[in-house]
């Protein structure tokens, strides 16, 4: 007689991995809530309080983390900062998550000369180094947040496509695909209700790794001068005015710094939690 079989535990999501989520949240949570949390309009100079190290107080200014060259609360602009810079790490991720999962799709399915055109064009794109081509775009459209967003997205779209086109070529010959084609389903529905949900926890995969890119992307623009432009406060912008004074305020240059290096650690971490998660081979 058989042993009867003994129900195997569900697998749950590790504690360890909740930490990086939990910071994640609390980012997310202080863009949000920027005009709630911010002691000060981040623009608001105060030139007799200028580059006070932290906790001093100038006139009806406390300065929790310090102020700048030109006397503005650092806590407030950082605070400000991480709203720029999920911001476009958002609309960036969404904008080419989008582009290149429908290219990639459409030539995986398709094939033929549809799928030869798409994919030299993404390799194009990719051996252009995504700076250098950033650097490019922006400085003949113009400085602005919108058009970080459109060259952003302009520079990765491939990485999804061509992760896109791998799984639907994978995935176009199941048995599921060919029995909603011999039922006379139209290719989009085929497409979009029957390959994407089984190739996206994948292209969530991408996404999330893609996403701490983008936020070093919008610093490194910004630091050249590139990205926002002043007043509004970016983390990349504070740094690139900080490094002249590191000697004498390193605070100016530091805090965006360590707020910039947390927020792409814990992006990257949750990344590879989410990887562990929907990932079977991780498992």
């Amino acid at each position: 007689m058989n042993a009867p079989a003994v129900a195997q535990p569900r697998r749950r999501f590790p504690l360890k991995r909740w930490w990086p989520v939990s910071i994640l949240a609390l980012f997310v949570l202080t863009a949000v809530c920027a005009p709630l949390l911010a002691p000060y309009d981040p623009n608001v100079q105060n030139l007799i309080g200028r580059l006070k190290p932290p906790g001093t107080v100038s006139r009806s200014f406390h300065y929790w983390l310090g102020s700048d060259e030109l006397g503005r609360d650092l806590l407030s602009r950082i605070i400000y900062g991480t709203r720029v810079s999920l911001l476009v790490a958002v609309l960036s991720v969404l904008l080419s998550g989008a582009v290149g999962t429908a290219l990639g799709l459409i030539a995986g399915y398709r094939r033929g000369w549809v799928e030869t055109a798409v994919m030299r064009v993404a390799d194009v794109f990719l051996s252009i180094p995504a700076v250098l081509l950033a650097i490019i775009t922006v400085a003949v459209l113009g400085p602005s947040l919108v058009n970080v967003v459109l060259v952003l997205a302009l520079t990765r779209w491939p990485r999804y496509a061509r992760v896109a086109h791998a799984q639907t070529l994978a995935t176009a010959g199941m048995s599921y695909v060919e029995n909603a084609v011999l039922a006379g389903a139209g290719n989009a529905r085929i497409l979009f209700l029957h390959i994407l949900p089984n190739i996206a926890g994948t292209l969530i995969v991408v996404a999330t790794l893609e996403f701490g890119l983008m936020v070093l992307f919008e610093a490194g623009l910004s630091f050249l001068g590139l990205g926002v432009q002043p007043p509004t406060a970016s983390w990349g912008s504070m740094l690139s005015t900080g490094r002249n004074y590191v000697a004498t305020a390193w605070w100016v240059a530091t805090l965006p710094g360590l707020c910039l290096f947390v927020l792409v650690l814990t992006v990257n971490l949750t990344g590879d939690a989410v990887r562990d998660r929907l990932d079977p081979h991780f498992r």
